[in-house]
């Protein structure tokens, strides 16, 4: 759901379906652990703008650790989006080499020459409708810069999150169909906390429990600091105590 619009009735009845209890218990067992087990990468330690684009950038289609070296070289090259619309775009391609989809590079180039022409200093907006209307900035995008730059109160849906959401409160929907990703991302907006600097580390902690513990190949419920409200880990549980009740 793109967070410019209001939600659909089936959207409102899913959400719905989620007492609030769940989701504050949810977002608060998330956080907690988030404190503890995070992991120190380099666009965490920051709330500029245009190095958070960057990441965001960098991080699609593209593993974590691959991407910290990238991320290092690119920045010391390019500090600001005056520096890269400055460049020719062949030098924005070449600092990109070696991550692949190179259209991110030229969408990067693309939004610095619009901000940059449209004011001085160069300014990326905060809110993520506006974000949204720039070369290369989707859904997602939108709503993790506005989060993790501005610490706006914005959802963000992506892999990660989804499989997250789906397992914990909708184990039934159909993964990656187009009704299931609307729906989940109607819910992401309600599950958010209630300040922005909650919300920093609520967006994190999604996507850090899915890259670390609820992953795509196995979801690790044993040690899944949500385990407790996820219907996923609930089901689970059932069949492992009727398998010891048949075997008995």
């Amino acid at each position: 759901m793109s967070p410019a619009r209001a939600p659909r009735p089936d959207e409102r009845r899913f959400v719905a379906r989620v007492a609030p209890e769940r989701r504050r218990d949810f977002s608060r067992r998330l956080r907690r652990w988030f404190d503890r087990a995070s992991r120190d990468l380099p666009w965490r330690r920051t709330r500029d703008p245009y190095r958070i684009l960057v990441s965001e950038l960098m991080l699609q289609q593209t593993q974590v650790d691959r991407v910290v070296g990238f991320y290092e070289r690119f920045l010391d090259r390019f500090p600001s989006l005056e520096h890269v619309a400055a460049a020719p775009p062949t030098r924005v391609l070449e600092a990109w080499d070696g991550l692949g989809y190179y259209a991110r590079a030229r969408n990067l180039r693309a939004l610095a020459v619009q901000v940059v022409a449209e004011g001085s200093p160069a300014r990326l907006p905060e809110e993520p409708e506006a974000l949204r209307a720039l070369p290369g900035v989707g859904p997602y995008t939108a709503g993790a810069v506005a989060s993790f730059a501005f610490e706006r109160r914005a959802p963000l849906v992506d892999t990660n999150v989804e499989r997250v959401l789906r397992r914990v409160f909708a184990p039934r929907l159909v993964p990656k169909a187009p009704r299931t990703h609307r729906l989940l991302w109607a819910l992401a907006e309600a599950l958010l906390p209630r300040t922005g600097r909650a919300t920093w580390t609520h967006n994190q902690a999604l996507m850090e429990l899915g890259a670390l513990v609820c992953t795509a190949r196995v979801a690790h419920c044993e040690r899944c600091p949500v385990r407790a409200c996820c219907d996923t880990a609930r089901a689970q549980g059932k069949r492992s105590r009727a398998g010891v009740a048949g075997a008995g």
